[in-house]
């Protein structure tokens, strides 16, 4: 398809419709934005009956030119006057600021851009296709979008990852109580599938990162055994990267499911541009992934919820997959979001790897700036090390770090985080992440102190900061963000100077806890869990001292927020691990979502 790969046959259909002035007699309803342009009319009826231009009839073009006045205007408008009630006049219209019961036009017209994206949101009418059965335009992006990542078929997802985790679910889990293979710390959609499926679910215990203490997918030993031990499992499904960038090659665990049968699934909603430039991790479709989802929006250029879903090989029933994603997405899907994931495609197919050429020279330039700034350290895979690890830290056999022992924590490693460092070994470049190595501040108060001079990370922990850059990253941008660290090194230093004493806020490595880090102690993989829709009976439920409750079953999903990977699910046996680890967290102030005992000193256990 080289020679249609600069092309966007769904955007430039909707520009087709946008300039064809047809008459509207079907949905949506603001009727391409006509109906607040109606609101602003001035000098006489609006007049859409002459001739067609370009873009729109010379009454539209008028009205047009009106309407971006009058925002414009408006917007200039300062809180003082609209407080005050004084109105201005732009364009004939009279604007008023005050709480008058009989508002002006333009209190209650969106602004021009807005106005404009309407008239791109259309419905499933002539030559603009249907997601849900494409034979034209749609067809042809999907197919596009096929070529540019790599896969035998793609589909566009207007409800963001979550649409795509629920649809590989729901097929894979093609009877009651079918059983999956799933990683523990994954995204709640998936969870959410399960329970839609009425699904079991093994839960796989991720490979734990000895030097930054997260966890990052399970290893490949984690995954052998798994398969082994359940070969009538329907599928294994892993996340990959994780939420810091974190990753591993997957071509071996995918030669272990398919040697076994099994598609695997991926989560890669934070990798769509995985694979498409040589400084970037390899693609889960390039290391043999059957299913693949991406969150287009996040890390390219789609507009927010939209998202691919890509499959290849012939371990996925294609035929129920489309039935699944019909019935999960909406009969009325967002034009302007898939229009956005046609143009996100387009630009990966036109331009290649220079996408990413000014995005990566403003993480580069942003690291190396940050290499001067000595307080600071950065995330990476232990090869790649030249600085000290977190404060606290202490070296292991080989050379690495791990966790000192510590109250209510596991003295060792959980089984899956036992082999080799194979299971951290690529980083995305674009997620930089960053930590205060003076331990001064912890992820949550660097991220405040960044937030106070115009700096918005993706998230933080108790130690960490994900700065999230992308190909539409600046050199200014990155210039604007190291600023911003040196005057927060700066003002530590004066602090200091004036005798001030430094108080630690981030705690030791022994001490440090992240609610992404969700794994049991002992064993590589959980007991088979059933889901279902079917809530628990209240008088099926008991609540147990969290110190007695070990070895019963829980009643409730544990979920430690952010980001919302639950601990414990319900109908999950409580081990001596989980309740370490609840306790750990909880003494430490952590949320909790899911529990009915919001202080965790009882937990809802199921009467057996």
């Amino acid at each position: 398809m080289e020679h249609k790969s600069n092309t966007a046959p769904l955007y430039e259909a909707l520009l087709t419709y946008r300039d064809s002035g047809q008459r509207s007699f079907h949905v949506p309803g603001h009727k391409n934005g006509q109906v607040y342009r109606r609101l602003l009319e001035q000098g006489g009826p609006y007049q859409s009956d002459g001739p067609v231009g370009n873009h729109q009839n010379q009454g539209e073009a008028d009205l047009e030119q009106r309407l971006e006045r009058s925002v414009t205007e408006v917007e200039k408008c300062s809180p003082q006057d609209k407080e005050q009630g004084q109105g201005i006049e732009p364009g004939g219209l009279t604007i008023h600021g005050g709480d008058e019961a009989e508002g002006s036009a333009t209190d209650v017209v969106p602004v021009s851009a807005f106005l404009e994206m309407m008239r791109l949101d259309v419905t499933e009418i002539s030559g603009t296709d249907d997601l849900h059965h494409p034979e034209g335009v749609i067809l042809e992006a999907q197919q596009l979008a096929a070529d540019c990542f790599g896969a035998e078929e793609s589909f566009f997802l207007v409800g963001g990852s979550t649409a795509g985790n629920l649809s590989l679910l729901l097929t894979v889990c093609n009877e009651p109580n079918s059983l999956v293979l799933v990683q523990r710390n994954v995204h709640k959609s998936v969870i959410h599938g399960l329970m839609l499926a009425g699904a079991r679910a093994v839960f796989l215990e991720p490979w734990v990162d000895p030097a930054s203490g997260l966890a990052v997918m399970p290893s490949l030993e984690t995954v052998q055994a798994a398969v082994q031990a359940y070969p009538e499992a329907k599928a294994v499904l892993v996340t990959l990267p994780n939420y810091y960038g974190m990753g591993a090659d997957l071509t071996p665990i995918a030669e272990v499911c398919h040697e076994a049968g099994m598609p695997l699934l991926v989560d890669e909603a934070h990798g769509a541009h995985y694979g498409q430039h040589p400084e970037l991790p390899a693609s889960a479709l390039s290391c043999g992934a059957d299913g693949v989802v991406q969150s287009t929006h996040k890390m390219l250029s789609a507009f927010t919820m939209g998202a691919m879903l890509h499959v290849q090989g012939p371990r996925m029933n294609r035929s129920l997959l489309r039935q699944r994603l019909a019935m999960v997405q909406s009969s009325s899907p967002s034009y302007p979001v898939m229009a956005s994931l046609d143009l996100a495609r387009r630009l990966l197919h036109v331009q290649g790897a220079n996408t990413f050429t000014a995005g990566l020279a403003a993480v580069n330039a942003f690291k190396r700036g940050l290499a001067e700034l000595p307080r600071f350290q950065l995330l990476q895979p232990a090869e790649l090390l030249q600085q000290d690890p977190p404060a606290g830290a202490k070296p292991a056999t080989g050379g690495k770090f791990e966790a000192a022992a510590v109250a209510g924590r596991p003295e060792a490693l959980p089984a899956a985080a036992l082999p080799s460092a194979a299971g951290y070994t690529a980083q995305d470049p674009f997620k930089a992440v960053i930590y205060d190595g003076t331990g001064v501040l912890s992820g949550y108060g660097l991220q405040q102190q960044l937030e106070a001079r115009g700096c918005v990370p993706e998230m933080s922990d108790e130690r960490y900061v994900v700065l999230l850059f992308s190909l539409g990253s600046t050199l200014s941008d990155a210039e604007h963000l190291l600023q911003a660290l040196r005057q927060i090194s700066l003002v530590q230093e004066q602090n200091q100077s004036f005798g001030e004493q430094s108080q630690r806020f981030t705690k030791d490595s022994e001490n440090y806890i992240s609610t992404w880090n969700n794994f049991q102690e002992g064993t590589p993989f959980s007991e088979p869990i059933p889901f279902s829709l079917q809530p628990i009976k209240e008088e099926d439920t008991a609540e147990v001292s969290i110190e007695k409750c070990e070895g019963l079953r829980s009643a409730e999903m544990v979920i430690p927020y952010p980001p919302g990977i639950p601990l414990m699910y319900a109908g999950e046996r409580i081990s001596p691990s989980m309740t370490a680890r609840i306790k750990l967290l909880r003494d430490e102030g952590a949320r909790f979502h899911g529990v009915s005992d919001n202080s965790l000193q009882t937990l809802k256990i199921i009467r057996e």
